[in-house]
């Protein structure tokens, strides 16, 4: 039997490529990780994140080395997050000797929320995504996440004698961000400005008051994503930013969706 360790293996990657095309991205994708991420609290959040890390190959090299982006992702010392991102993107740049590396991770975030009169408390789900970039240049980092919310027709309340259907809706925001931007802040201009927010548990009393408060704030589609824009347009650590809200109606079997984008 060959003794492998005793012999030097050839890097197959580090060959030479004769047709000179640079590749933009190329790494591993789908990698499930065990993620901690630190919330606005400075408290440490334990999830599962789907990973996708890239890196830019230059055109006179033929491969990267995929095995050193899990190498990187497995033996990170701290928690991943939107204020340690850039130095886990600059391992991997220079350990994979590349001038710009990318990694995206979307994983559950949960909120401990408080019921509006019960005050029983309970988790609640969000979905988010990381997204950072980084080169010679610097970084750029992305925050998105997904927050479910109540929105009630104000034409349904108009028109109707008693009553408004409503639905759950689905607001993405996605922020380019020049400073510090927590999750929860992010959530928290979302669900300001619905018709009402969500809850995981709600006694008697407060789906009393969660039907009542939406029907006292309708909100089309449309409304749903300016109001948000015009609140993330006064946050100078923003310096873009997408919105889209997505109605799952209830009288119908299509979504009503709006869309904005915008710079600060």
């Amino acid at each position: 039997m060959r003794d492998c360790a005793a012999e030097t293996l050839e890097d197959v990657q580090g060959r030479a490529d004769p047709r000179a095309i640079a590749i933009q991205r190329v790494g591993v994708k789908a990698v499930r990780h065990p993620l901690r991420i630190s919330d606005r609290d400075d408290r440490v959040q334990h999830s599962i994140a789907l990973c996708n890390m890239y890196v830019a190959l230059p055109a006179h090299l033929k491969g990267t080395h995929m095995s050193r982006f899990l190498e990187i992702l497995n033996r990170y010392p701290d928690p991943l997050g939107v204020r340690t991102i850039a130095g886990f993107l600059e391992e991997v740049r220079q350990r994979l000797e590349a001038q710009a590396a990318r990694v995206e991770l979307r994983f559950p975030y949960f909120v401990n929320k408080r019921a509006p009169v019960s005050g029983v408390e309970s988790l609640l789900d969000y979905e988010v995504e990381i997204l950072a970039d980084r080169d010679a240049s610097g970084l750029q980092l992305d925050l998105g996440v997904m927050v479910p919310v109540t929105s009630l027709c104000p034409c349904s309340k108009s028109i109707s004698d008693y009553g408004a259907h409503n639905q759950r809706s689905h607001v993405w925001v996605r922020a380019q961000l020049a400073q510090t931007v927590w999750i929860e802040d992010l959530i928290d201009v979302v669900e300001s400005v619905a018709s009402c927010q969500l809850y995981g548990l709600l006694k008697r009393p407060d789906e009393k008051f969660v039907t009542e408060y939406a029907y006292d704030h309708p909100k089309f589609v449309e409304d749903m994503v300016r109001d948000v824009a015009l609140r993330l347009h006064k946050d100078p650590r923003i310096r873009r930013f997408t919105v889209s809200s997505e109605n799952f109606e209830s009288i119908h079997n299509h979504s009503a969706y709006a869309e904005i984008h915008m710079d600060n």
